[in-house]
């Protein structure tokens, strides 16, 4: 039975999958190779999905290299965000609004994404994918972006020959070579980070139309996944005192979070109704036939803490010009830390998101070993 894995967008929320992944490993016996047969990534999840798939030949090393990219990570090698960068780009985004020709040859946004670009480049070596798929090591690894010309969710995979493109609605699946420019484009959050061309067309992240984000990987192979969410538990009050209107933070914390994460989860959902409906046919109909339609089985692991709160606790490691940025936006008020936990590229913060994502799976250890019969 062939394992999928799906990992979600959120940005820098996207530290806690390697967490996650490093529980993972931890459970399984040293020297294991890849045990995902189709790795399928959005946004951050994209990045995460293609490291991993690049060393596939060893799990537990693999999952070491992108725990490396996040312990060191630092908001500079994503973007340029000194008061001299955030402002040629605030007078890049004003010309706009008086001459569009200024946005005519490069997409505009908060942040120049340049920085990244370099990071994966000389992170990531592209190029072993291919061999790890050769080698029966990886069926096949996927990223999903958003068209901007078309709004189609466009999912670029690299994989056996034997599989071919797919179009459903507002779905396309493509045959790719993997490189930088698919998880620039995958993780270019809108308005934070801008739009990458792949061919003719510009891409953004691929969270903003992926209506299944499931289906990827199903499509590809999967019979059974691990789905590693960035939702985080609220823990938000209600509170009876007069209500202040929203920040600009509070407002744009809340667009990701739609774009992020409802859509995931409620594709979770629907697969879980789904079983539920197959298990209740397969017991009260005598003539449903279960080799007909598969169940899926389904491994979901997500935090168990506020990230909101948590990135609240680390705004200060953030350069000084951008954190004046994101106060000025709101984020350190109430509700503001949703937006500053997407952007909070800080190894301080990332470390606690990958010790979360650990403790939380290891507290579900007898469901993963079970999961993956160990």
């Amino acid at each position: 039975m062939k394992t999928g894995l799906v990992l979600s967008g959120g940005g820098a929320r996207g530290a806690y999958q390697v967490g996650v992944l490093k529980a993972i490993a931890d459970l399984h016996p040293k020297h294991t190779s890849n045990p995902f047969n189709v790795i399928t990534g959005t946004s951050a999840g994209a990045i995460n999905a293609v490291a991993l798939a690049a060393s596939a030949n060893n799990f537990r090393l693999g999952v070491k290299k992108v725990e490396k990219i996040w312990n060191t990570l630092h908001i500079q090698r994503v973007a340029k965000v000194r008061g001299r960068d955030l402002a040629l780009q605030a007078v890049k985004l004003g010309c706009s609004f008086v001459h569009p020709r200024c946005a005519k040859d490069k997409p505009l946004a908060l942040l120049d994404s340049s920085p990244l670009r370099d990071l994966l480049s000389t992170s990531i070596r592209f190029e072993n994918i291919q061999q790890r798929i050769k080698a029966g090591q990886l069926d096949a690894v996927s990223v999903t972006a958003t068209s901007y010309a078309s709004g189609n969710s466009v999912t670029f995979f690299e994989g056996l020959p034997e599989l071919t493109s797919w179009r459903r609605a507002k779905r396309l699946g493509i045959p790719a070579k993997l490189s930088a420019e698919h998880l620039l484009a995958s993780s270019a959050i809108p308005s934070i980070f801008p739009a990458e061309k792949i061919g003719r067309q510009y891409f953004g992240d691929g969270s903003l139309r992926q209506l299944a984000p499931l289906s990827s990987a199903i499509r590809l192979g999967a019979e059974r996944i691990v789905v590693v969410g960035v939702s985080g538990r609220n823990t938000t009050r209600l509170s009876l005192r007069r209500d202040h209107p929203p920040s600009m933070a509070q407002t744009l914390g809340h667009i990701f979070s739609s774009a992020f994460i409802d859509t995931f989860e409620n594709d979770i959902n629907n697969v879980t109704q789904i079983n539920e409906m197959l298990g209740i046919l397969a017991n009260e109909a005598p003539d449903f036939s279960p080799e007909a339609v598969k169940s899926l089985d389904l491994l979901v692991i997500k935090p168990s803490i506020d990230l909101d709160d948590l990135a609240a606790q680390h705004l200060n490691d953030l350069p000084s010009a951008f954190r004046r940025v994101l106060r000025g936006l709101g984020a350190g008020r109430a509700g503001g830390g949703n937006l500053a936990s997407y952007v909070m590229f800080e190894a301080a913060f990332c470390r606690e998101l990958i010790e979360q994502g650990y403790r939380d799976t290891m507290a579900e250890e007898d469901t993963v070993r079970n999961f993956f019969s160990l």
